[in-house]
């Protein structure tokens, strides 16, 4: 509970103990009384009471009420024409709330200055109207705060304010500022609907749990400023720039308006307002489960034209991106993190695979669990790395993306990776794109598909050096032992002779021995027909002559080599290159 304000006024005394409690009552006294309105006398009370008209100025600050009371006070301020209480300015600094605190559908004309006022009971001002300004700075609510339907004209000040329970301003209008700065909320904090007008800047504020914003409108370049577990904000509506702050949430974008750039940042440091801090024990106080504030997890931007959105810092492990549109425009910037294949060896029909690492999307993990048959965590477990991770609609076949979805969106966000000159990046991207169209059965055919494989088989698309430098070398080596064994003649042909002999000009042409006629595998198998070989398959894989004489076995295996070898080259290459580009 914060420190009470600093009396500006008289207060009312009752019951005060020079021991215990020196001041006693804090409320202020009412016109031509010495006490407050909780504690005057029945027929003084009637008599005040009696005397107001609906649209007075009304001042009860310090005033303890109970619902019976402020029920009383309400009634006095009806109005018959609408049915509603009316009330002027009215200051109800520092007043204590017992019971429920209905204002439903009041109407305030003047400032209402709650400041420092405790709410123990529901707090009701669904549909209330505050013409003026309304100041909730330091309020504490105990209990729900309902917000529904209000209309604020003047600035809203809920600076500080503590709401314990869930706090809802669903379809609020707020036509002035806003300003929520350090605002606590225990509970739900319910913005669904609300129209900000006038807000340019909305927090910092701290919620333990979630902060929904599903439908808002915000009509001005905006800065939100939220530290909570979850923020929400499905068919949220920016109509000019904005910048979303977030720290420790998962944000939730699905079908978001963006008619301007709009920005959701990582941000790694406590708000600050003012030069100070601003407090987030309700996240990091003692038995909070341990949240980490260096990437905000963003977990869908379906139905939303990521032509206009920036995600800084963001880990998009579960993000889903089916249904979005212009994709191949969204900026991924900073520190970005995308779902990893499992680790470790898996078994698979009748061999043993090895996953190797990449940046996958969540529809590439769901559609993979789904296919094996792989069942969802236990409720509150994390998904092991050792697996796929199974989505939210595991157990409907048809809810779940099919590898041609799949490929369009690894297609669509490569081609941001490389307008960003990541090129690791779209290389990843690259790669399931390809994984997904080989396993398409529907809109890729068996030929198609066939050559997939092999590309992938040999190189890993291109994009795996390791692979291709293997087949490399494998190549090379069967090579060398294919010429060992029929590609080199088992003894050298002699020198071509040339002279004359009595007066004529004689030539003596040198044969190439066929291996196969001389001699066992004993004088093909040896160091210095494997030094020969060698040297031809190396001279083979850039495209020499190695200018040694061959067999006839021996020369389709030099042509075969240099067709074959210099391609899986090209490949390894091409995927270290993959790797180093920017």
């Amino acid at each position: 509970m914060s420190t009470p304000l600093p009396l500006s006024w008289e207060p009312c005394g009752h019951g005060a103990d020079p021991a215990s409690d020196p001041v006693g009552c804090r409320g202020v006294h009412v016109p031509g009384h010495t006490v407050c309105l909780a504690h005057l006398t029945d027929t003084a009370r009637t008599a005040y009471l009696t005397g107001l008209v609906p649209g007075a100025d009304i001042d009860h600050r310090g005033t303890p009420f109970t619902q019976d009371l402020l029920e009383d006070l309400l009634h006095a301020l009806h109005d018959p024409s609408t049915g509603k209480p009316h009330l002027g300015r009215a200051l109800f600094v520092g007043a204590q709330f017992f019971g429920e605190a209905g204002f439903i559908g009041a109407q305030f004309f003047g400032d209402a200055w709650f400041v420092e006022a405790q709410f123990f009971g529901d707090a009701r001002f669904s549909r209330a109207q505050f013409s003026g300004d309304a100041r909730f700075v330091g309020a504490q609510f105990s209990s729900r705060a309902m917000f529904v339907g209000a209309q604020f004209s003047g600035a809203a000040r809920f600076v500080e304010a503590q709401f314990s329970a869930n706090a809802v301003f669903v379809e609020a209008q707020f036509s002035r500022d806003a300003w929520f700065v350090g605002a606590q909320f225990s509970g739900k904090a319910g913005f669904d609907r609300a129209q900000f007008e006038g807000v340019s800047v909305l927090g910092p504020l701290v919620g333990a749990g979630q902060v929904v914003l599903s439908g808002a409108v915000f009509v001005l370049p905006v800065t939100l400023e939220i530290a909570a577990r979850e923020v929400v904000c499905e068919r949220t509506q920016w109509e000019s720039t904005a910048t979303v702050r977030v720290r420790y949430a998962t944000v939730d974008l699905s079908h978001a308006v963006l008619t301007a750039p709009a920005a959701v940042i990582t941000h790694t440091t406590p708000f600050t307002h003012a030069g100070s801090v601003v407090r987030e024990d309700l996240l990091t106080g003692p038995g909070m489960p341990p949240r980490s504030s260096d990437q905000v997890r963003v977990v869908s931007v379906q139905g939303v034209d990521a032509a206009h959105l920036v995600l800084t810092d963001a880990d998009l492990t579960d993000c889903l991106f089916s249904g979005a549109f212009h994709l191949d425009q969204i900026r991924l910037e900073g520190r970005t993190t995308f779902a990893p294949v499992p680790t470790g060896w898996h078994r698979r029909r009748i061999w043993p695979v090895h996953w190797t690492g990449r940046r996958t999307l969540a529809e590439e993990h769901h559609w993979r669990a789904q296919t094996a048959g792989q069942p969802p965590p236990p409720s509150g477990h994390a998904p092991s790395p050792r697996r796929w991770r199974p989505g939210p609609y595991h157990s409907d076949p048809g809810l779940t993306p099919d590898p041609v979805d799949v490929a369009a969106l690894y297609r669509q966000l490569r081609k941001a990776f490389e307008d960003g000159k990541n090129e690791p990046g779209a290389a990843d991207f690259y790669y399931g794109e390809c994984e997904m169209r080989r396993h398409d059965r529907s809109g890729t055919t068996v030929g198609e598909r066939w050559l997939l494989w092999w590309y992938w088989l040999l190189s890993g698309y291109g994009l795996r050096a390791s692979r291709a430098f293997t087949w490399l070398l494998a190549a090379m080596s069967l090579t060398v032992l294919f010429l060992m064994g029929f590609g080199l003649p088992t003894r050298d042909p002699d020198p071509v002779t040339t002279g004359t002999l009595h007066g004529s000009r004689i030539s003596l042409n040198t044969s190439t021995p066929d291996p196969a006629l001389h001699g066992g595998w004993s004088k093909r198998v040896t160091w210095a027909r494997a030094e020969k070989a060698t040297r031809v398959a190396v001279n083979s894989v850039v495209f020499r002559s190695s200018g040694q004489n061959l067999t006839t076995a021996g020369t389709y295996i030099e042509m075969a080599s240099r067709f074959l070898e210099p391609t899986l080259l090209t490949l390894g290459v091409l995927a270290v290159r993959g790797r180093i580009k920017r």
